[in-house]
């Protein structure tokens, strides 16, 4: 009897466990068959993924083409655009050689050889004290030639009848070149005709200026020391420390100017800026026998887009470009005197060459500025009229 029961009981046991596994085996089929749709979607979302990836990267690759196709179209028309401004460059230097209408160097110098007679010294000496006119205009431009680096300087002594050129080369030196006239500074290819001179202290900037037989130019060093050198005698005269505490470059586009020494028909000035007034150039009137400061003056004239600037008849002009190399303009004007402003002065322009002027020095004997534009010794010629006619 217990046999039987043994037997009905181990049969349930076996029916119940093959239900249960019918029914596990049911489960898997049925999550094997769920996962096998969800690698099928993405089997098919990734060929889609896939296929827009082919036909970006395509769409890419030709714009990428477009782009190199277009920057060598570009490039060809700057080549060409070069081409043209350097073929009207040199058609204009041209067309300046042979009028001689503009022409600065010799006009002046006839000017210089020829009308001094006719016209009387009480005349021309009065018309320098009485300093009463202003620029109106660039009237003629001369490129001389191109000589040493980027940034220096090329004067002649307003002072007397001295025909000798003056050339400093650089930001940083500390030898001078003499030419004995203009025409063997313009024809000479190298240095060979001109004289030398080694100076006692090395110069920073471009703000130097020959007066009266010596040079005044600023000393490489901690402090701005004004030296004041005789040319004839090659001796230091004088030196002095100007009272400017913390300066700063007093041009925004010249930053290794820190003090500008400039001559005009009334003597010396000093352009300098400090950080005080950071913003704006200042000017001072210095006495060029023992280098004192007469007066100084605050100018609303900013730094910022300055690239030099000069003084005529107690007026400070200031000339402005852009870092990227444009027209400089005379844009701001100080006059000591308050006669003129630069509201009722026109802004006067220089024809675009090459760069920025890293000097730019008035000759009040030529009416002329002997200019320094990246490398190019340029001359302007500029026209004047009395300061009442603004009015």
């Amino acid at each position: 009897m217990a046999g039987i029961v043994a037997c009905v009981f181990l049969s349930c046991v076996t029916l119940i466990n093959a239900q249960a596994q019918t029914a596990f085996l049911e489960y898997i089929q049925g999550r094997m068959g769920v996962l096998e749709d969800r690698i099928s979607q993405w089997h098919d979302q990734s060929s889609r993924y896939s296929s827009e990836l082919r036909e970006f990267k395509n769409q890419v690759l030709k714009l990428l083409e477009n782009i190199e196709k277009e920057r060598d179209g570009l490039r060809n028309e700057m080549e060409n655009t070069n081409i043209r401004v350097d073929r009207l460059e040199r058609e204009v230097d041209y067309i300046e050689t042979q009028n001689p209408a503009p022409s600065c160097v010799e006009v002046d110098e006839k000017l210089t050889e020829l009308h001094i007679e006719k016209k009387k010294k009480n005349e021309k000496y009065a018309k320098l004290i009485d300093c009463s006119d202003t620029i109106s205009q660039v009237n003629a431009m001369k490129i001389l030639k191109r000589f040493g680096t980027t940034a220096g300087l090329w004067t002649k002594d307003p002072i007397g009848n001295s025909e000798k050129i003056y050339v400093f080369d650089g930001a940083g030196n500390d030898t001078l070149y003499i030419f004995n006239r203009m025409k063997e500074f313009t024809l000479s290819s190298s240095t060979r005709k001109a004289s030398k001179i080694k100076l006692p202290f090395p110069w920073i900037g471009t703000g130097h200026v020959v007066y009266g037989g010596n040079l005044f130019y600023i000393r490489q060093g901690d402090e701005f020391q004004l030296i004041k050198f005789n040319l004839v005698n090659k001796t230091v005269v004088d030196s002095a420390v100007l009272p400017i505490e913390e300066q700063v470059p007093v041009y925004g586009l010249s930053k290794f100017n820190y003090i500008d020494i400039v001559a005009d028909e009334e003597g010396l000035w000093a352009i300098y800026a400090t950080k005080e007034n950071e913003k704006n150039i200042c000017l001072a009137k210095l006495d060029p026998n023992n280098l004192g400061i007469e007066q100084m003056w605050d100018t609303p004239c900013p730094i910022e887009n300055a690239e030099s600037a000069f003084v005529v008849c107690g007026s400070l002009y200031v000339v402005y470009n852009t870092k990227l190399p444009s027209r400089s303009r005379i844009q701001c004007v100080f006059d000591v005197s308050g006669t003129i402003s630069s509201e009722n002065v026109p802004v006067v322009y220089f024809p675009k060459r090459y760069g920025a002027h890293s000097s730019m020095k008035y000759n009040p004997k030529e009416k002329q500025i002997y200019a320094w534009d990246d490398g190019y010794q340029i001359l302007y010629k500029l026209s004047m009229k009395p300061k009442e006619d603004l009015y």
